[in-house]
């Protein structure tokens, strides 16, 4: 049997206006080891963002790994723990509403990388005393303040 790494990801999306410039982070953390992930998107909306931190910090891993995400974004959280995502395919990408659920071509991503590895979902309070939520929002917003900027 292959051994699993044990990785920790925390990320975070932000955006100046919704839709807007936006920035993604990621920070991922394992056996002593940190990598900082950031990029971003001229006109994006801050969901979007957050999702693609998520994304962005599981493509970063070379091989199946355990995985802890902790995030601020209770629309990725509560998509995994209280099983939004189960319902909407089996509701063919419809919400509860019966609209199409946004950002669909991201979610569909995120569950590839989720069955690649085995990743357990955590909600963190956002700007609070949590030093690398804190830090995954500041690189998300260095990000969209270069792109407003023009230099992204």
């Amino acid at each position: 049997m292959a051994l699993i790494s044990e990785v920790t990801i925390y990320t975070d999306g932000a955006c100046s206006g919704n839709p807007g410039p936006g920035g993604w982070a990621a920070i991922l953390m394992a056996g002593g080891a940190k990598k900082e992930l950031s990029g971003g998107e001229r006109d994006t909306t801050n969901n979007r963002m957050e999702l693609m931190a998520v994304i962005e910090g599981l493509a970063a891993l070379k091989r199946p790994c355990k995985v802890d995400v902790y995030s601020d974004s209770a629309y990725v959280v509560n998509a995994f723990s209280q099983n939004w995502i189960e319902k909407w395919i089996r509701n063919g990408w419809k919400n509860s509403a019966k609209a199409e659920v946004a950002n669909s071509d991201l979610w569909m991503r995120l569950i590839e990388l989720t069955n690649t590895h085995n990743v357990t979902f955590h909600k963190v309070k956002g700007h609070a005393e949590n030093e690398f939520n804190n830090r995954c929002d500041e690189l998300a917003v260095a990000e969209w303040k270069k792109i407003s900027e023009g230099k992204g």
